[in-house]
């Protein structure tokens, strides 16, 4: 069960370095999911002695008001007997202290260099591990001690600030309470019933355990150990009482009713200690001759004798260890099931925020030309019907074109009356002597010249529909949204490449109506009986042409604008982007701060997760 509790303690030194330690953070964290021992108390109550007790060494600042103004995460290891004692500290990886002194003096320095010399509070933790063979494996936060006013140097707002860190610590749960509800409704197959509903109760609890310290020799009415550990744990579940300063009560009081629960009971039982007096500490008495004198103090005295069992900093010490493998046990389940889904949310947001770029500028072209095949491809598919918006190009052809020719309306153009005036017209000074030919052709001529507008039309609407595709592309091309430039770049040379096909598409359209303006097809009027009215002849033919040019426009229009499109969008732009100078290329991904900074939190907490799920699964099954 040891490598339980030192599973939490690794998992719980990444989170610090990573700055992921259960405030202000947007993401899901890890953190706030780890059991933990909170001890809590007012100044004075004696939680650094608590503290040294346990740890046999005296290792923590000492003054008067806020001393403790960062939480102090202190892991113990239990090493083999004979062995050093030493301690490391999170922010000093590679050194070792074996003074204690100069570990107190570190957690001063360390404090100092976070809130500055001042009386100010920090949420950012420490970490501490202390390796000795004289402890058992635990881990306790000491939090700042509870106070009533503000003294010199310290904002009004103290008393609350620390109110606020201590509840932020012992009223921490798991942000994912439903997700794990559900993942723990797919275990009931294998539990049964009856062990799945206990598992929920279990893993629906907060996962902190609060050590309240409370001093014997003050009113239990009064202790804001407990004053606030009842709000916020009012069945006394997850609470342990620690009573301090018994040996300092008044002649005829003892702390019997309190340590047997019967001034105010907890679900586990209270436990009594003895710490070294202030004269202890300025003689330097050792810790282990004061556990000594501990131990002697409860089995000697009569009030107490009959629990003197379970009093003591050493059974203190051992009851949390306990206590805190088989929380951590209770929890593995859910923790996983936390890991899991935050591990998938993560690589979903990376995804979305797109890869980062190679510094060379090799990688930066390889990563431009990616990026732009990326976009390619998916303004292909718009016109393909992959994705929506092609079929638009469609309609142009199939309604807009015809509904467009239909207009010119060229049964009134061509009217008997309209004929004549335009033959009239076309003889000039000597009327025709057989046929008026001169005068059909101009008829002819400038009844299909009206098809231009229309062809050209059609060019335009296709043209315009192309762009909002392009635009549809770079909106849904992921990548282009992590670098603006390049977005911009990337859309003026598709656009430019398009009023190219425009163009091109235009001309090419535009000669097919010209060509038949120029050349009339002579076959269609000799095969006309000679008796037949002139005026439905012509008619008949602007409408055959019409029909004709109906099927070729399209064609056209595809040839030149759409498959061309497809073909060749960003030919140009390949072309130029091998011919841009370094600085210019390093522009085209300059990307928002804000989400390569977003993008480099996520991958380290990603590593995180990915570390902490290997760990816990590894242990899960070694179980």
């Amino acid at each position: 069960m040891e490598n339980l509790i030192s599973l939490v303690n690794k998992i719980q030194r990444a989170c610090t370095a990573l700055g992921d330690h259960g405030e202000g953070s947007a993401l899901p964290t890890l953190w706030d999911s780890l059991p933990s021992i909170a001890v809590v108390g007012g100044q004075s109550s004696g939680k650094s002695s608590v503290l040294e007790s346990v740890v046999g060494k005296d290792f923590l600042p000492r003054g008067s008001g806020i001393v403790t103004r960062r939480p102090l995460v202190l892991q113990l290891h239990k090493t083999e007997e004979g062995s050093r004692e030493y301690a490391e500290f999170l922010h000093l990886p590679r050194k070792r202290f074996t003074d204690f002194a100069a570990v107190r003096k570190e957690i001063q320095d360390e404090t100092d260099r976070e809130t500055g010399r001042t009386k100010q509070i920090s949420s950012v933790p420490i970490h501490l591990s202390i390796y000795s063979p004289n402890v058992v494996n635990l881990t306790l936060i000491d939090l700042p001690g509870l106070t009533k006013v503000a003294v010199e140097g310290q904002p009004d707002s103290i008393v609350q600030d620390i109110e606020n860190m201590v509840r932020s610590y012992i009223e921490k749960v798991y942000q994912q309470m439903r997700e794990m509800l559900i993942a723990m409704l797919i275990m009931i197959s294998t539990f049964g019933k009856m062990r799945y509903h206990m598992l929920i109760c279990v893993n629906l609890q907060p996962n902190c355990i609060i050590l309240a310290i409370t001093p014997a020799n003050q009113d239990l009415a009064t202790s804001d150990a407990i004053k606030i550990s009842r709000e916020v744990d009012p069945t006394g579940e997850r609470t342990f009482g620690v009573l301090t300063k018994i040996d300092l009560m008044d002649k005829g009081t003892d702390a019997v009713d309190m340590l047997e629960g019967r001034a105010y009971r907890l679900k586990y039982p209270w436990i009594g200690v003895v710490n070294r007096s202030q004269a202890d500490i300025n003689k330097n008495t050792d810790m282990i001759a004061a556990r000594r004198r501990e131990r002697e103090y409860f089995s000697n005295t009569p009030e107490y004798k009959h629990l003197a069992h379970r009093m003591g900093s050493e059974h203190l010490a051992k009851m949390l260890s306990k206590h805190l493998e088989a929380v951590i046990k209770s929890k593995i389940p859910g923790i996983q099931s936390l890991i899991s889904k935050t591990i998938a949310e993560i690589e979903a947001e990376l995804s979305r925020l797109g890869r980062p770029i190679a510094a060379d500028d090799g990688g930066k072209l390889y990563a431009i030309m990616e990026i732009c095949r990326s976009f390619d491809q998916i303004f292909k598919e718009h016109l393909d019907g992959v994705r929506p918006g092609g079929d638009k190009i469609y309609n142009v052809f199939d309604n807009q074109l015809p509904a467009a020719l239909k207009r010119l309306q060229f049964d009134k153009q061509l009217s008997m009356e309209n004929i004549k005036k335009l033959i009239t017209e076309a003889d000039g000074y000597q009327p025709h002597l057989i046929a008026p030919e001169q005068g059909y052709r101009r008829l002819i001529e400038s009844s299909l010249t009206t098809i231009r507008g229309p062809a050209e039309a059609a060019v335009d609407a296709v043209h315009s529909l192309l762009k909002d595709l392009v635009h549809k592309a770079i909106n849904e091309t992921l990548e282009l949204k992590q670098y603006p430039g390049l977005r911009v770049e990337v859309g003026n040379a598709a656009i430019d490449s398009l009023e190219r096909m425009r163009e091109e598409s235009k001309k090419a359209t535009l000669q097919l109506v010209d060509m038949e303006c120029g050349y009339l097809t002579v076959d269609f009027f000799r095969r006309l009986p000679h008796d037949v009215d002139k005026g439905t002849t012509v008619l008949s033919y602007v409408n055959m042409v019409c029909a004709s040019l109906r099927h070729l426009i399209p064609k056209s229009i595809v040839y030149c604008q759409v498959r061309e499109a497809k073909r060749s969008l960003l030919d140009h732009f390949f072309t130029d982007i091998g011919k841009i100078e370094p600085k210019r290329l390093s522009s085209l991904l300059n990307e928002d701060p804000a989400v390569m900074e977003r993008r480099s939190g996520l991958s380290k907490r990603l590593e995180l997760y990915r570390s902490a799920q290997a760990e816990i699964d590894a242990v899960a099954w070694s179980k």
